[in-house]
């Protein structure tokens, strides 16, 4: 049974009376789609909150008016056009200095202001960079904007405001550009569950709608089966992490 090892981590948990926290960014929504309908379904069946990182710069009332029935749902800044300004030999990236520092915040805060404005009551003030990459000096002026905590991929570092960061991406993104073997996701999760412990941290997953093939979705809906109801974890909101950290 591929997912033996998370169900023998979260009843080792449950029988010391702990309950490892999950929670769930998906990124790069920007309108209603097939694809962002089956991943509310999901969260609806499930009771399972998720964080969708909307791109500001062309998203408008349409997501809005999509979102406004949506239950466990909060929306976080994904950068602003999620465009690579990077050179053709870097890594791509929005958020760094190949432009001037004022120009890359002054988007930021533009984004900051249109999501919140058009998300009232599920705005968190958290900024994900696009490609999970930003420059330091972009990173110290965020408090200065509103932002409350930064969101990226891997392990959590040391940063001028709080991380909540993803650690298990669903995505093979190196290879068949759809949805990781399960076995190994599993396996990242449980892993994840148990350094998070050690460190009073978070389990982040991490996925991408638009991009999700039948093994990907297969994943999240065997996951959520697994964990919504389990005593050994719970599924948690931003917002309500945020606080926590802050």
């Amino acid at each position: 049974m591929t997912e033996k090892k998370l169900l023998d981590t979260l009843d080792s948990f449950a029988s010391r009376s702990v309950a490892a926290e999950f929670w769930l960014r998906d990124d790069d929504a920007t309108e209603p789609t097939p694809a962002l309908d089956h991943l509310l379904a999901l969260s609806d069946r499930y009771a399972v909150p998720m964080t969708l990182a909307v791109i500001p710069e062309p998203t408008g009332e349409t997501l809005a008016k999509k979102l406004e029935s949506a239950e466990k749902i909060d929306v976080a800044v994904h950068g602003w056009a999620h465009r690579n300004h990077a050179g053709p030999e870097e890594k791509k990236r929005e958020l760094g200095l190949h432009r001037r520092k004022d120009v890359v915040l002054g988007e930021l805060q533009a984004g900051f202001e249109k999501l919140k404005n058009l998300h009232p009551n599920r705005f968190v003030p958290m900024l994900v960079p696009p490609w999970n990459r930003i420059d330091a000096e972009i990173v110290e002026g965020l408090p200065a904007l509103g932002y409350r905590a930064l969101s990226v991929y891997g392990p959590e570092k040391t940063a001028p405001l709080p991380l909540l960061n993803t650690h298990v991406d669903i995505i093979d993104w190196r290879g068949t550009r759809g949805g990781k073997d399960h076995d190994l996701l599993f396996a990242e999760t449980a892993e994840r569950m148990v350094v998070a412990e050690q460190g009073v941290r978070t389990t982040g997953i991490l996925t991408h709608h638009l991009d999700h093939d039948e093994s990907a979705w297969a994943f999240l809906d065997r996951l959520f089966s697994l964990t919504a109801s389990h005593p050994g974890c719970r599924w948690r909101r931003t917002g309500s992490l945020i606080e926590e950290a802050v």
